[in-house]
């Protein structure tokens, strides 16, 4: 019975202690910087396979997809601060779903940072198609508009997938 009543204390005070432990801080700020280094490492995957999509897309020689990656990678700098917004108001979100009374009352603002981001990262969207198509002939326009469509298509059904979702709306092949 004694055993048993430790063992029950042990792990019921286990979490204050690890809490509680020294250099916990630093551990955090560690994660932290690798997540950040992760995100960037993420980024240049993602760029590197737009480029190559819309390079073969186009027919594009090379000069003219070093040019494209340049101003993919700008308006990526320009999207990563508007992405973070998101991640951190759907963190706070999740936290309030999770029941979280911290949380709760950030609801309304957090959607509406979230909502706000995304209108931004829709707008800036907007504005490299038209700076990815100013130089192109209508019907490689018209190609580029598809690809990106279509690679932003996988992207977010390859979020679908990793989360266990399967969706059911058809996308443009």
């Amino acid at each position: 019975m004694k055993r048993t009543r430790t063992a029950a204390l042990a792990l019921v005070l286990l979490p204050w202690v690890v809490m509680a432990e020294p250099g916990r801080e630093d551990k955090d700020k560690d994660r932290g910087a690798r997540d950040a280094e992760r995100i960037e490492r993420v980024e240049k995957r993602q760029r590197l396979r737009q480029v190559l999509e819309l390079s073969d897309a186009l027919e594009l020689d090379n000069a003219q997809a070093l040019k494209m990656e340049e101003t993919l990678r700008r308006f990526d700098e320009r999207r990563r601060p508007l992405r973070e917004q998101v991640r951190d108001a759907v963190r706070t979100l999740h936290q309030a779903a999770r029941g979280d009374a911290a949380a709760q009352p950030q609801v309304d603002a957090a959607a509406q940072r979230a909502f706000e981001a995304r209108e931004r990262i829709a707008s800036l969207d907007k504005e490299m198609y038209q700076a990815l198509a100013k130089e192109l002939p209508p019907a490689k326009r018209a190609m580029l508009a598809l690809t990106l469509a279509r690679s932003e298509g996988k992207l977010k059904l390859g979020k679908w997938k990793r989360n266990g979702v399967v969706p059911e709306l058809p996308l443009i092949d």
